[in-house]
């Protein structure tokens, strides 16, 4: 698509108005659009979900006779970008401040319709192994949220789900935060009973990540776990819980596993992100160890 030549110069206008505004929920619902901020994300987002990404504004340089990009990186982003309908537009630094006080200099307005994948998006097993889903129940923060994101997406997993009431994945806070792997694989909104349902319909366990587990029920320890590996191998979703409450015991006694992280110092606890990458990290390398 075509590059506007002209540069955009006032921070003060309607259009950059709108768009610093994606940075709010009513501003994104109003709009059905969401902000892209930073070259990282960008980058994945041109690179992997083009057919998302509406518009590019990108920094230029007005130090020169002729306005140049700002950096090489940029640059190749935006040249990644011209095969894709998106269009480029140059804007000054003010502007860009305006749009995103963070963004280093690139951010794209993305179309939030297409980020909301339905079951029927997630290809279970594509990795070459049982399928595994992570999900996460109640996450508040945007910053857990991001991050166990980028947590499935190094381990493999085939879909994030979030379950029940959650934060809002296109909240720029959580597009960074997941340093672009929010376009890399399929994240899912559904109800508590609708996760229950559609784990049942493709025949996966439902492992809950759980410290205490219930009355009946005590948590087995993950070293344990792994050494079933007819389990591991087994399609399942390892469902992780709130970040104060962790899981509710209703929830806890619909899961075929209740399993717990053993911590060897003196920590009490570990927070949900790295909670998420241990324990998914290691059912994906206890898999791919037993394949070799």
């Amino acid at each position: 698509m075509p590059i506007n030549a002209q540069i955009l110069d006032n921070p003060k206008s309607d259009r950059v108005r709108r768009i610093a505004d994606l940075t709010r929920a009513k501003g994104r619902e109003r709009s059905g659009r969401f902000l892209i901020e930073g070259p990282q994300s960008v980058r994945e987002a041109v690179t992997w979900r083009p057919g998302v990404v509406q518009d590019l504004y990108v920094e230029v340089s007005q130090a020169l006779e002729h306005p140049r990009i700002i950096s090489s990186t940029l640059e190749k982003i935006v040249e990644t970008s011209q095969d894709a309908t998106i269009y480029v537009h140059y804007c000054t630094g003010d502007v860009m401040h305006r749009i995103s006080p963070g963004a280093q200099g690139i951010a794209a307005v993305g179309n939030a319709e297409s980020m909301h994948a339905g079951a029927d998006d997630v290809e279970l097993g594509k990795n070459g192994r049982a399928p595994q889903i992570a999900a996460f129940w109640q996450v508040r923060d945007p910053g857990n949220a991001g991050t166990v994101i980028r947590a499935a997406d190094a381990t493999g997993c085939d879909a994030v789900i979030f379950v029940d009431d959650c934060v809002d994945v296109l909240n720029p806070k959580v597009i960074r935060s997941t340093a672009g792997s929010l376009f890399h694989l399929p994240v899912l909104a559904m109800s508590t009973d609708e996760f229950f349902i559609w784990t049942g319909d493709h025949n996966m366990d439902v492992w809950a990540a759980d410290v205490y587990g219930t009355e009946e029920r005590k948590p087995e320890s993950l070293p344990a776990v792994l050494a079933d590996k007819a389990a591991v191998e087994a399609p399942k979703a390892v469902l992780f819980g709130n970040e104060a409450r962790g899981l509710e015991p209703d929830i806890l006694t619909r899961c075929g596993r209740i399993v717990s992280i053993p911590l060897y110092g003196k920590a009490e606890s570990l927070n949900l992100g790295t909670s998420a990458a241990v324990m998914l990290m290691s059912l994906s390398m206890s898999g791919h160890v037993e394949r070799m």
